[in-house]
């Protein structure tokens, strides 16, 4: 009899141990497995923007704008004054989710799936009918990338003020690589035509300096993965279950007693 106590209690406590294990580590994101990282190929790795930023709904932008292609502007840096200059650099429009943005003078305008370039150029072409010869110059304001450091429990969001801005600056920016990530295993995540594609990026030799130099693109996912710590976590999840099992046998052996 005591021995099939003994069984059923050691299969219960197999039982939680397995169940407890299943946290272990489960913070890790966007694994992979080893298939999936031989289809990675560092040769692959774009160093240099893939393609020009687009303006998309809930972005925001600001410009500024003056008369005779910006002479006027080049003037009031020289301390001369000017009637005619305008400028909307202070103001902050949000492109809705029609995909316009509602401008002084223009009204509504549509500016969704336009690069900077070709909004500046749109602009340019509506303003046209009040301005003389108008200069435009625009920017997104809310560019940026979130960077995962590595560390498994924090994130942050890094404004991208340069739109050469390379992976170095971005992770120096988050905070650098902290003691548990892993600088061999540094995940790019881009939307590229509609899907994500992963770049791993190895900065832990002097062959990866030539990737610290890549330009990171806005909504890029900055993924530095963390080194698993089987020992430390499986001590920390089991530490509950052993104080469960160290009341138990004392239950079991004090039962045992009184039969």
């Amino acid at each position: 009899m005591r021995l099939k106590n003994r069984s059923v209690f050691f299969m219960f406590f197999t039982a939680l141990i397995l169940l407890q294990s299943c946290g272990i580590n489960s913070n890790l994101m966007f694994k992979q497995d080893k298939e999936e990282r031989s289809e990675v190929n560092s040769s692959k790795i774009p160093l240099q923007p893939m393609q020009e930023s687009k303006i998309s709904p809930n972005d925001k932008i600001s410009f500024i704008l003056s008369a005779n292609n910006g002479e006027e502007i080049i003037e009031g840096l020289t301390g001369i004054s000017s009637e005619q200059a305008a400028s909307f650099g202070d103001l902050t429009y949000v492109v809705q989710s029609d995909g316009t943005i509602d401008l002084p003078i223009l009204g509504k305008v549509a500016v969704v799936g336009l690069t900077i370039t070709e909004c500046q150029d749109t602009l340019k072409h509506y303003f046209k009918s009040s301005y003389n010869d108008p200069f435009v110059q625009v920017k997104i304001e809310n560019q940026r990338v979130i960077v995962f450091p590595g560390d498994g429990s924090s994130a942050s969001v890094i404004q991208l003020e340069n739109p050469n801005t390379t992976l170095m600056e971005v992770i120096a920016a988050s905070g650098g690589i902290p003691a548990r990530g892993k600088a061999n295993t540094i995940k790019i995540i881009r939307k590229v035509n509609g899907k994500r594609e992963i770049y791993i990026v190895d900065l832990s030799t002097i062959d990866g300096l030539k990737y610290s130099d890549m330009i990171i693109q806005s909504n890029d996912y900055i993924y530095i993965e963390p080194a698993a710590e089987l020992a430390k976590e499986i001590v920390r999840d089991l530490a509950p279950i052993l104080s469960l099992f160290t009341s138990a046998l004392l239950i079991f052996g004090t039962i045992n007693l009184l039969k």
